[in-house]
């Protein structure tokens, strides 16, 4: 196997700081497809001639994780892709251990690395196990092994797609593997300049809301999903309710998304909500 077998997929948004961190941590040998939520053409030019090993696709408009990756996902060529989140870094030997596993393990459909939260403290464990999912900050994927399954569930926008994937990976009797000597420094939740930061935390607690019932209701049924809700929709009233009388706006506001987001799902409406960036 060869650096010719494996293509970086990144779907960006308002990441313009922490992506070329990542970028930068990418042996240039690697062909990188950068999926960038938006119709921003300055920064597909200037990502594009910094890095010559970067094909950057603007969607147009902020289409999500999922969608942003299965875009990326059609493009790539080679045998195997891996999904890399804009805030994750590589390390020298991570591609390499990527290539061996898929060697030794040549049943996978997904791997998952180990995640690694100080650049500067690697300890690893060596043993490879069979898992029912991974985190979606970096999955290698066999892309063959995807004929029959498909991609991501566009109906996601954020959380919980690469959950769902996994399912219908193991539904399909197919492998899924985490191997913890496999190192990906992920810094989380920062993939976004930090001007943006309250937005972005309305967003995941509206969707963090949406996505839980649609998951529930997509592998356990409506009304089980909806009894399981009733304690969420109090919750997020009662707090909405506390924040109000207290007049702390900001608390406010997010707990109206959460109920908002819950809401929107019960009445089986898209996940509409972006964030106002």
């Amino acid at each position: 196997m060869s650096t010719k077998d494996i293509t970086i997929v990144i779907t960006s948004f308002k990441s313009e700081n922490k992506i070329r961190n990542c970028l930068n941590s990418i042996d240039k040998q690697y062909k990188v497809i950068n999926v960038e939520n938006s119709n921003n053409k300055d920064y597909k030019a200037n990502i594009e001639k910094e890095f010559s090993n970067v094909e950057c696709i603007l969607s147009g408009s902020n289409f999500g994780y999922g969608k942003g990756n299965n875009i990326g996902l059609r493009k790539v060529k080679t045998k195997y892709a891996l999904i890399l989140n804009p805030d994750a870094e590589l390390f020298p030997e991570t591609l390499n251990i990527f290539l061996k596993i898929a060697n030794e393990k040549s049943d996978f459909a997904i791997i998952g690395p180990s995640i690694v939260e100080n650049k500067n403290k690697l300890t690893l464990n060596n043993e490879t196990k069979t898992a029912k999912a991974v985190k979606g900050f970096a999955m290698f994927l066999n892309l063959s092994k995807f004929n029959n399954i498909g991609f991501f569930d566009e109906n996601f926008f954020f959380f919980l797609e690469e959950i769902d994937l996994c399912n219908r990976v193991i539904e399909q009797n197919k492998k899924i593997y985490y191997c913890p000597k496999i190192p990906v420094y992920h810094e989380g939740g920062r993939s976004h300049d930090v001007s943006y930061n309250y937005q972005m935390e309305l967003s995941r607690n509206w969707h963090w809301m949406w996505s839980s019932f649609y998951f529930n209701k997509k592998y356990r049924g409506f009304l089980i999903s909806l009894i399981d809700a009733f304690p969420k929709l109090f919750s997020s009233i009662f707090k909405f309710l506390i924040f109000s009388i207290i007049k702390n706006k900001d608390k406010k506001e997010i707990y109206y998304q959460r109920f908002s987001g819950l809401i929107n799902a019960i009445m089986g409406k898209n996940s509409w909500y972006r964030p106002k960036v």
